[in-house]
């Protein structure tokens, strides 16, 4: 005798589907965070040497000589032109050599890089038997003494956004897309008005231009809600991985707030270069701390990301359409080419009793598979 199939194997074989995401987000989280942040090593770390006589010339050529690709090593022929390089980013300290060696750094560019090279050029002033003094020219907020605040606040606005594209995506999935790309705007600024009440009157992280602040988490947060609404017509239940991926594993390693691109594996920093965490972590960088430099650059970078959305959005949309119209032609009472066939009114009764059903165990299954991308999302 033969039994029907094995509720329990089923079971199963449902969970060991449903582990796999967590498995692949274990995977890539180590391979991401790990791959990035493992072993910060300088290289073609810019800094400057200031001077221009035969004796610095030497110091910088023995310096670039030793650090053998850790450094890039430059001379500049006053103070002046050291601050204006750092002002712009351009470099990530300046030694004065002589009897009271001086480092001039920009912490609020980045606080590991100016340790980095702290680390280096107190070591060539202890071969000269000097005390060195730095100076640091861009110091970060009272709130922010490591510098890091802006990457935490990367984080706080990445995950508001993109756990907000399962909800959207899944629980909203009958609404058009026009209502979903509507309340992912509407959402993306809630989430950026919150983290700017943290950036500014809850931690302090930043002590002006709260307003720049707000305007650059908003074009962030909807670039992120608005390609991850989109994608979720394609990817369904892989949507909240496929967010991760981009928004997380490849986002926060390559944003510069903890390392920048000159402490980190190649990879992760030809990233920094075009990845929108970077845009919103050196955005507000520049525009809080150096005079608005190098910050229309990075607004693009935001830009052409909230556009990505938008031309996925409308790409989901037509798509969306498109199914719905090949399912209302499948549905469709067809007819044949002979008389038509007579029925009954109990046969009529019954074949929609059976369509009824169909269409709600339907229902009840786009249900659970929601519930259930909404529970992975929420998990994670």
């Amino acid at each position: 005798m033969s039994s029907g199939p094995n509720p329990t194997t089923g079971a199963l074989r449902h969970v060991l589907g449903h582990l796999l995401t967590p498995l692949l987000m274990c995977l890539g989280m180590g391979l991401a965070y790990l791959g990035a942040f493992h072993a910060p090593e300088p290289h073609d770390l810019r800094v400057d040497i200031v001077g221009s006589g035969p004796t610095t010339q030497v110091l910088a050529q023995t310096l670039q000589d030793e650090a053998a690709g850790a450094l890039d090593v430059r001379t500049v022929p006053d103070r002046a032109t050291a601050a204006t390089a750092l002002a712009r980013q351009d470099s990530y300290g300046a030694y004065i050599p002589g009897d009271h060696p001086e480092l001039l750094v920009a912490s609020a560019s980045s606080d590991t890089s100016a340790m980095a090279v702290e680390k280096v050029f107190t070591r060539v002033a202890a071969g000269q038997d000097a005390p060195l003094k730095v100076t640091d020219l861009a110091p970060t907020a009272s709130g922010d003494p490591t510098g890091q605040g802006v990457f935490f606040l990367l984080v706080a606005v990445s995950i508001g956004a993109y756990a907000s594209v399962a909800v959207i995506g899944a629980a909203g999935a009958a609404l058009p897309m026009r209502v979903r790309a509507l309340l992912a705007a509407g959402t993306s600024l809630v989430v950026s008005l919150i983290g700017t009440l943290f950036a500014g009157p809850v931690f302090h992280l930043v002590d002006h231009g709260l307003a720049g602040v707000w305007a650059l988490s908003w074009l962030y947060a909807a670039g992120i809600l608005l390609i991850g609404i989109g994608l979720h017509t394609y990817l369904r239940r892989w949507t909240t991985l496929g967010v991760m991926v981009l928004f997380v594993m490849l986002n926060f390693t390559s944003s510069g707030g903890i390392y920048r691109p000159e402490l980190q594996p190649g990879f992760f920093g030809s990233l920094h270069a075009f990845w929108n965490g970077a845009g919103l972590v050196e955005g507000i960088r520049g525009h809080v701390y150096f005079d608005g430099h190098g910050l229309g650059g990075n607004v693009l970078v935001l830009a052409l990301w909230f556009l990505a959305g938008v031309l996925l959005v409308t790409l989901a949309g037509r798509t969306e359409a498109q199914r719905t119209a090949l399912a209302t032609a499948r549905t469709a009472p067809s007819s044949t080419h002979g008389q038509p066939e007579e029925k009954t009114a109990e046969t009529a009764d019954e074949e929609r009793a059976a369509e009824e059903e169909r269409a709600a165990e339907e229902e009840r299954a786009a249900e659970e598979e929601r519930e259930e991308e909404m529970e992975e999302a929420v998990a994670v």
